[in-house]
């Protein structure tokens, strides 16, 4: 798919990604659990060209962890919120499947670091499922 928009939670920083996109990975590593928050990163990957911000590049930040050779996480200085970066390499422009604003087109092709799931995760997926907050 071509031309995906997608903007971090205040909507101060939006970004549009055009050309095709290559890989969609969910990645159960404590790095990524811990920089999310959540049970996995989910991170789609393409060509660094293939990405126009359309506002708020200004407000982003980088963190590259020193400790590692490739974990990276960029995000908006106003709200927090994940926002597409560069690998460490320069190689591939790494977006943050949860900031787009529209459906991409590619759906995950697999979970990396498995071994690593968070010890939740399973009942988690077992858990009773509603369609707004429940009570």
């Amino acid at each position: 798919m071509s031309n995906v928009k997608g903007s971090c939670l205040c909507g101060q920083v939006s970004y549009e990604v055009t050309g095709p996109l290559e890989q969609f990975h969910l990645c159960h590593c404590s790095r990524c659990r811990k920089s999310t928050g959540s049970a996995h990163a989910s991170n789609i990957f393409t060509k660094p060209d293939n990405i126009r911000w359309l506002s708020g590049e200004s407000l982003i930040k980088r963190f590259d962890l020193p400790t590692a050779e490739r974990f990276a996480r960029c995000f908006c200085t106003h709200c927090g919120s994940g926002v597409p970066y560069l690998s460490r390499n320069g190689l591939a422009l790494i977006i943050p499947a949860g900031s787009l604003d529209v459906d991409p087109g590619i759906r995950p092709q697999d979970n990396i670091f498995w071994r690593d799931r968070a010890c939740w995760y399973d009942e988690g997926l077992e858990a009773p499922r509603f369609d707004e907050y429940s009570t």
